[in-house]
Protein backbone atom coordinates (compact mmCIF):
# COMPACT_ATOMS: atom_id res chain seq x y z
CA UNK A 1 0.00 0.00 0.00
CA UNK A 2 1.52 3.35 -0.98
CA UNK A 3 1.44 6.47 1.21
CA UNK A 4 -1.19 8.20 -0.94
CA UNK A 5 -3.57 5.26 -0.58
CA UNK A 6 -2.95 5.16 3.18
CA UNK A 7 -3.84 8.83 3.59
CA UNK A 8 -7.03 8.35 1.57
CA UNK A 9 -8.14 5.51 3.87
CA UNK A 10 -7.25 7.51 6.95
CA UNK A 11 -9.32 10.50 5.86
CA UNK A 12 -12.17 8.19 4.92
CA UNK A 13 -12.08 6.56 8.36
CA UNK A 14 -11.90 9.93 10.02
CA UNK A 15 -14.97 11.19 8.15
CA UNK A 16 -16.79 8.00 9.06
CA UNK A 17 -16.04 8.51 12.76
CA UNK A 18 -17.14 12.15 12.57
CA UNK A 19 -20.40 11.07 10.96
CA UNK A 20 -21.04 8.55 13.73
CA UNK A 21 -20.27 11.18 16.37
CA UNK A 22 -22.71 13.68 14.80
CA UNK A 23 -25.47 11.09 14.65
CA UNK A 24 -24.82 10.06 18.26
CA UNK A 25 -24.91 13.70 19.40
CA UNK A 26 -28.21 14.31 17.61
CA UNK A 27 -29.76 11.16 19.06
CA UNK A 28 -28.58 12.11 22.55
CA UNK A 29 -30.09 15.57 22.14
CA UNK A 30 -33.40 14.13 20.99
CA UNK A 31 -33.52 11.63 23.83
CA UNK A 32 -32.68 14.37 26.34
CA UNK A 33 -35.40 16.59 24.89
CA UNK A 34 -37.91 13.77 25.35
CA UNK A 35 -36.82 13.36 28.98
CA UNK A 36 -37.06 17.11 29.63
CA UNK A 37 -40.44 18.44 28.42
CA UNK A 38 -40.46 22.16 27.74
CA UNK A 39 -42.97 24.65 29.10
CA UNK A 40 -44.82 24.48 25.78
CA UNK A 41 -45.06 20.70 26.11
CA UNK A 42 -46.42 21.15 29.62
CA UNK A 43 -49.19 23.59 28.74
CA UNK A 44 -50.15 21.45 25.73
CA UNK A 45 -50.87 18.51 28.04
CA UNK A 46 -47.62 16.62 27.36
CA UNK A 47 -46.02 17.19 30.76
CA UNK A 48 -44.71 14.46 33.00
CA UNK A 49 -45.99 13.67 36.52
CA UNK A 50 -44.81 16.29 39.04
CA UNK A 51 -41.41 15.60 40.59
CA UNK A 52 -41.26 18.30 43.27
CA UNK A 53 -42.32 18.15 46.89
CA UNK A 54 -45.26 19.20 49.05
CA UNK A 55 -44.42 22.19 51.26
CA UNK A 56 -46.50 23.21 54.30
CA UNK A 57 -45.45 26.85 54.35
CA UNK A 58 -48.55 28.43 55.98
CA UNK A 59 -51.06 26.94 58.43
CA UNK A 60 -52.89 24.13 56.55
CA UNK A 61 -51.62 25.15 53.12
CA UNK A 62 -50.06 22.32 51.14
CA UNK A 63 -48.02 24.09 48.48
CA UNK A 64 -45.87 22.48 45.84
CA UNK A 65 -42.16 23.29 45.56
CA UNK A 66 -39.89 22.66 42.58
CA UNK A 67 -36.23 23.70 42.70
CA UNK A 68 -33.62 24.07 39.93
CA UNK A 69 -30.48 21.98 39.84
CA UNK A 70 -27.34 23.73 41.10
CA UNK A 71 -26.48 26.05 43.94
CA UNK A 72 -27.97 29.29 42.61
CA UNK A 73 -28.67 31.94 43.58
CA UNK A 74 -32.01 31.79 41.77
CA UNK A 75 -34.98 34.09 41.40
CA UNK A 76 -38.28 32.73 42.71
CA UNK A 77 -41.81 32.50 41.32
CA UNK A 78 -45.05 32.00 43.23
CA UNK A 79 -47.76 30.33 41.13
CA UNK A 80 -51.37 31.12 42.11
CA UNK A 81 -53.88 28.51 40.98
CA UNK A 82 -57.23 28.88 39.23
CA UNK A 83 -60.62 28.61 40.95
CA UNK A 84 -60.48 24.82 41.29
CA UNK A 85 -57.29 24.69 43.36
CA UNK A 86 -53.73 23.42 43.13
CA UNK A 87 -54.16 20.81 40.40
CA UNK A 88 -51.50 18.74 38.61
CA UNK A 89 -51.15 21.09 35.62
CA UNK A 90 -50.04 23.96 37.89
CA UNK A 91 -47.50 21.66 39.55
CA UNK A 92 -46.18 20.68 36.11
CA UNK A 93 -45.78 24.37 35.24
CA UNK A 94 -43.80 24.79 38.48
CA UNK A 95 -41.50 21.96 37.36
CA UNK A 96 -41.03 23.63 33.97
CA UNK A 97 -40.14 26.94 35.62
CA UNK A 98 -37.60 25.13 37.80
CA UNK A 99 -36.00 23.77 34.61
CA UNK A 100 -35.81 27.38 33.43
CA UNK A 101 -33.77 28.20 36.53
CA UNK A 102 -36.38 29.54 38.99
CA UNK A 103 -37.40 28.33 42.43
CA UNK A 104 -41.10 27.70 41.88
CA UNK A 105 -43.63 27.53 44.72
CA UNK A 106 -47.21 26.77 43.70
CA UNK A 107 -49.25 28.31 46.49
CA UNK A 108 -52.26 26.56 48.02
CA UNK A 109 -55.10 28.91 48.94
CA UNK A 110 -57.60 26.13 49.69
CA UNK A 111 -55.79 24.17 52.44
CA UNK A 112 -55.29 21.16 50.21
CA UNK A 113 -58.83 21.07 48.81
CA UNK A 114 -59.67 20.74 45.11
CA UNK A 115 -63.00 21.74 43.55
CA UNK A 116 -64.54 19.10 41.32
CA UNK A 117 -67.41 21.11 39.79
CA UNK A 118 -68.59 24.68 39.26
CA UNK A 119 -70.52 24.86 42.55
CA UNK A 120 -67.57 23.66 44.62
CA UNK A 121 -65.20 26.04 42.83
CA UNK A 122 -67.46 29.03 43.45
CA UNK A 123 -67.79 28.10 47.13
CA UNK A 124 -64.01 27.87 47.55
CA UNK A 125 -63.44 31.21 45.81
CA UNK A 126 -66.05 32.94 47.99
CA UNK A 127 -64.58 31.46 51.15
CA UNK A 128 -61.06 32.70 50.35
CA UNK A 129 -62.15 36.10 49.09
CA UNK A 130 -64.25 36.66 52.23
CA UNK A 131 -61.08 36.58 54.34
CA UNK A 132 -58.65 38.69 52.36
CA UNK A 133 -56.23 39.12 55.26
CA UNK A 134 -55.63 35.36 55.47
CA UNK A 135 -55.18 35.33 51.71
CA UNK A 136 -52.49 38.03 51.99
CA UNK A 137 -50.88 36.28 54.98
CA UNK A 138 -50.71 33.04 53.00
CA UNK A 139 -48.81 34.64 50.12
CA UNK A 140 -46.68 36.74 52.49
CA UNK A 141 -45.54 33.47 54.06
CA UNK A 142 -44.67 32.16 50.60
CA UNK A 143 -42.60 35.27 49.81
CA UNK A 144 -40.78 35.14 53.14
CA UNK A 145 -40.03 31.43 52.74
CA UNK A 146 -38.58 31.95 49.26
CA UNK A 147 -36.47 34.95 50.22
CA UNK A 148 -35.06 33.10 53.23
CA UNK A 149 -33.70 30.20 51.18
CA UNK A 150 -29.91 30.06 50.86
CA UNK A 151 -30.22 29.40 47.10
CA UNK A 152 -32.45 32.47 46.56
CA UNK A 153 -31.21 35.77 45.12
CA UNK A 154 -33.92 37.58 47.10
CA UNK A 155 -36.26 38.36 44.21
CA UNK A 156 -39.82 37.03 43.84
CA UNK A 157 -42.54 37.36 41.20
CA UNK A 158 -46.09 36.03 41.16
CA UNK A 159 -48.03 34.40 38.32
CA UNK A 160 -51.77 33.84 38.56
CA UNK A 161 -54.44 32.46 36.24
CA UNK A 162 -58.11 33.52 36.26
CA UNK A 163 -59.04 33.57 39.98
CA UNK A 164 -55.32 33.42 40.68
CA UNK A 165 -54.67 36.35 38.36
CA UNK A 166 -57.02 38.53 40.36
CA UNK A 167 -55.40 37.30 43.57
CA UNK A 168 -51.97 38.17 42.19
CA UNK A 169 -53.15 41.73 41.54
CA UNK A 170 -54.63 42.00 45.03
CA UNK A 171 -51.38 40.75 46.51
CA UNK A 172 -49.39 43.17 44.39
CA UNK A 173 -51.27 46.02 46.06
CA UNK A 174 -51.22 44.78 49.65
CA UNK A 175 -48.60 42.08 50.17
CA UNK A 176 -44.94 41.80 51.04
CA UNK A 177 -42.46 43.49 48.72
CA UNK A 178 -41.91 41.49 45.55
CA UNK A 179 -40.56 42.31 42.14
CA UNK A 180 -43.28 41.51 39.61
CA UNK A 181 -46.88 40.40 39.02
CA UNK A 182 -48.00 38.38 35.99
CA UNK A 183 -51.75 38.17 35.39
CA UNK A 184 -53.35 35.69 33.03
CA UNK A 185 -56.99 36.71 32.40
CA UNK A 186 -57.74 37.63 36.01
CA UNK A 187 -60.09 40.12 37.67
CA UNK A 188 -58.89 43.68 37.10
CA UNK A 189 -59.22 47.19 38.53
CA UNK A 190 -59.46 50.55 36.81
CA UNK A 191 -58.76 52.80 39.83
CA UNK A 192 -55.33 54.49 39.52
CA UNK A 193 -55.30 55.48 43.20
CA UNK A 194 -55.64 51.88 44.37
CA UNK A 195 -53.18 50.59 41.78
CA UNK A 196 -50.62 53.22 42.82
CA UNK A 197 -49.69 51.06 45.83
CA UNK A 198 -47.97 48.65 43.41
CA UNK A 199 -44.23 49.25 43.17
CA UNK A 200 -43.18 46.87 40.41
CA UNK A 201 -43.90 45.93 36.80
CA UNK A 202 -47.23 44.35 35.83
CA UNK A 203 -47.32 41.71 33.10
CA UNK A 204 -50.70 40.87 31.58
CA UNK A 205 -51.88 38.23 29.11
CA UNK A 206 -55.53 38.33 28.02
CA UNK A 207 -57.89 36.73 25.51
CA UNK A 208 -59.70 38.75 22.86
CA UNK A 209 -62.74 36.44 22.98
CA UNK A 210 -63.02 36.63 26.78
CA UNK A 211 -65.93 38.32 28.53
CA UNK A 212 -64.42 38.37 32.02
CA UNK A 213 -62.27 40.34 31.72
CA UNK A 214 -63.44 41.84 28.45
CA UNK A 215 -61.16 43.72 26.07
CA UNK A 216 -62.73 46.97 27.28
CA UNK A 217 -61.91 46.09 30.89
CA UNK A 218 -58.32 45.34 29.89
CA UNK A 219 -58.06 48.68 28.12
CA UNK A 220 -59.39 50.48 31.22
CA UNK A 221 -56.87 48.59 33.35
CA UNK A 222 -54.01 49.65 31.09
CA UNK A 223 -55.14 53.27 31.22
CA UNK A 224 -55.30 53.13 35.03
CA UNK A 225 -51.79 51.64 35.19
CA UNK A 226 -50.56 54.43 32.93
CA UNK A 227 -52.12 57.10 35.16
CA UNK A 228 -50.60 55.43 38.24
CA UNK A 229 -47.18 55.42 36.61
CA UNK A 230 -46.78 51.63 36.80
CA UNK A 231 -44.60 49.98 34.15
CA UNK A 232 -46.47 47.24 32.33
CA UNK A 233 -46.49 44.80 29.44
CA UNK A 234 -50.10 44.00 28.57
CA UNK A 235 -51.10 42.00 25.52
CA UNK A 236 -54.51 40.86 24.24
CA UNK A 237 -54.49 37.84 21.92
CA UNK A 238 -57.46 38.35 19.60
CA UNK A 239 -58.42 34.83 18.44
CA UNK A 240 -58.38 32.95 21.76
CA UNK A 241 -60.78 32.21 24.58
CA UNK A 242 -60.42 32.51 28.36
CA UNK A 243 -57.97 29.96 29.73
CA UNK A 244 -56.07 29.52 26.47
CA UNK A 245 -52.54 29.47 27.92
CA UNK A 246 -52.61 26.92 30.73
CA UNK A 247 -54.59 24.38 28.67
CA UNK A 248 -53.45 24.95 25.10
CA UNK A 249 -54.68 21.53 23.96
CA UNK A 250 -58.31 22.56 24.40
CA UNK A 251 -58.03 24.20 20.96
CA UNK A 252 -54.49 23.51 19.78
CA UNK A 253 -54.89 24.98 16.30
CA UNK A 254 -56.09 28.34 17.65
CA UNK A 255 -54.12 28.48 20.90
CA UNK A 256 -50.68 27.21 19.97
CA UNK A 257 -49.19 30.27 18.27
CA UNK A 258 -50.55 32.81 20.81
CA UNK A 259 -49.41 30.54 23.66
CA UNK A 260 -45.88 30.36 22.24
CA UNK A 261 -45.75 34.15 21.92
CA UNK A 262 -47.11 34.60 25.45
CA UNK A 263 -44.50 32.20 26.82
CA UNK A 264 -41.73 34.21 25.16
CA UNK A 265 -43.05 37.41 26.73
CA UNK A 266 -43.30 35.73 30.13
CA UNK A 267 -39.71 34.49 29.86
CA UNK A 268 -38.53 38.03 29.10
CA UNK A 269 -40.54 39.41 32.01
CA UNK A 270 -39.15 36.93 34.53
CA UNK A 271 -35.60 37.50 33.36
CA UNK A 272 -36.14 41.24 33.63
CA UNK A 273 -37.59 41.38 37.15
CA UNK A 274 -35.82 38.48 38.85
CA UNK A 275 -32.26 39.71 38.45
CA UNK A 276 -30.98 40.75 41.88
CA UNK A 277 -28.56 43.32 40.44
CA UNK A 278 -31.42 45.20 38.81
CA UNK A 279 -33.67 45.12 41.87
CA UNK A 280 -31.34 46.15 44.69
CA UNK A 281 -33.18 49.45 44.96
CA UNK A 282 -36.49 47.65 45.60
CA UNK A 283 -35.36 45.72 48.66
Amino acid sequence: MNLKHFRRLTIRNLLSHIGILVVFTLLTHLLYAEEQPSMLDTIEGKGEPPTGEILEYFEKAKGYLSVPEGEGPFGSVILIHEWNGLVERVKQVADSLAKEGYIALAADLYSGRIGTNREENIALVREVRADEQTLIDNLNAAVNYLKSRTDSNGTVATIGWCFGGGVALTFGMGGEQHEGTAIFYGQLLDDPERLASIHHEIHGTFAGQDRNPSVEQVENFVEALRKAGIPNDIHVYDPVQHGFWLYVERDLETNQEPAEHAWGRLQDFLQRVLQSEQNEGNE
